[in-house]
Parts: structure tokens; C-alpha cells; sequence
């Protein structure tokens, strides 16, 4: 069980690993947390935007839209590689999913099919959005990739955990498709052998 990170730590982090930071307003403050708690933490969320364009993508996960007000996740990885820090807290990006995975993440097990949404996972995840339609088509640069990697690696490693606490939205709930058009056990390698 882990007590999320401060902001200043998830700079610091993100920082550490190599990557380029932007960070966009009030990051720091901006959440949702008055719709409840944020953590214990367990894992990381990567998703994509099904949007195009770096600021309109940012502004939207900053923002939200109706119905589902923002911030949409915690950073949005650009296609240059660049993350764009929106929200710090309890965001709008897991959704409710199923506990079954939410164990597997816990135990750094192999992840079972999610068929159930009975568990919030707003309160347990870092989620990050990386720029993409998520149509198949879109290419997904070696910048972005990289940044993808750094980023989950750079809280897996604030926190102990290894690649296995890194989950994509498609494997939490039912019903989702994000992130489409790359592997997440490709990406979970990766991950794993940056941080060895």
C-alpha cells in the first residue's frame, strides 16, 4: 500500500528519468478530490486521447468536457515525448474497473481478464494520456514511446514497483480499447528493463 507521491516529488521523478516537463497552470491543485480519496496508489494508467494536436489535447485533459470535467489524468505525453503535467490528485481517467485486476496490479501478477467494473480506479492509479486517435493508424513516434516508458518507470521506481503495476485502460474496464496501437507487454518490458 502506497500514499501517492507529493507533486513536487512526481516533478522531481519525472525529471530524474530524463524527460521533458511542462507543466500547465495550477497542476498542483488542480483534482477532483472532493469526490473522494486519492490512493493508497498501486499502479499506473496509460491511455490514448482519440484527440490530434498537442494543445488542444492538453486542454482537453486539463479541462475535461461535459460530463466528464477534468483533469482527465496526471500527464499527457506528447507525440514529441514531451509530458505536459495537467492535474495532480484524484483525476477522471480510470473510471470503475474490476477488482481481480486490481489484485493481480497489487501482486505484481499476471493480469487476469477484467469482465466486472465494481472498483474505482480514479482513487488508485497515476493515469497518463498520450496524444493518439487510437484509430490503429496513428503512428506512435520513438519520442512518445520512450517518454511512455520514462514515465511509468520514473513512479515505479519512486514507489518500488516493478513494470507489472503498469496497466493500460483495455485491461482495467471492460468495454475500452486504449492504448491502441502498441503491446502493452511490449511496453511493460521495456519498462522492466529500465528499471533494472
Amino acid at each position: 500500500m502506497s500514499s501517492p507521491m507529493s507533486a513536487s516529488k512526481f516533478l522531481k521523478a519525472l525529471k530524474n528519468e530524463g524527460l521533458t516537463v511542462v507543466q500547465v497552470g495550477d497542476w498542483r491543485t488542480h483534482n477532483r478530490n472532493h469526490k473522494g480519496p486519492w490512493g493508497p496508489v498501486h499502479g499506473v494508467m496509460l491511455h490514448h486521447t482519440a484527440t490530434k494536436g498537442t494543445s488542444r489535447t492538453v486542454d482537453i485533459c486539463r479541462k475535461g468536457y461535459a460530463g466528464l470535467p477534468g483533469p482527465l489524468c496526471h500527464g499527457v505525453i506528447a507525440k514529441d515525448g514531451r509530458v505536459h503535467l495537467v492535474g495532480y490528485g484524484r483525476a477522471n481517467h480510470a473510471g470503475l474497473g474490476d477488482d481481480d485486476v486490481l489484485r493481480a496490479v497489487i501482486a505484481e501478477k499476471r493480469l487476469p481478464t477484467d469482465n466486472e467494473s465494481n472498483t474505482d480506479g480514479n482513487r488508485h492509479f497515476y493515469g497518463f494520456e498520450c496524444e493518439n486517435l487510437g484509430d490503429g493508424d496513428d503512428p506512435w513516434p520513438d519520442a512518445q514511446l520512450e517518454a511512455i516508458e520514462r514515465a511509468a518507470a520514473a513512479v515505479c521506481r519512486f514507489h518500488r514497483w516493478d513494470a507489472p503495476s503498469v496497466i493500460g485502460h483495455r485491461e482495467w474496464q471492460p468495454g475500452k480499447v486504449d492504448p491502441r496501437g502498441f503491446s502493452m507487454t511490449a511496453m511493460r518490458a521495456r519498462i522492466h528493463d529500465r528499471l533494472k
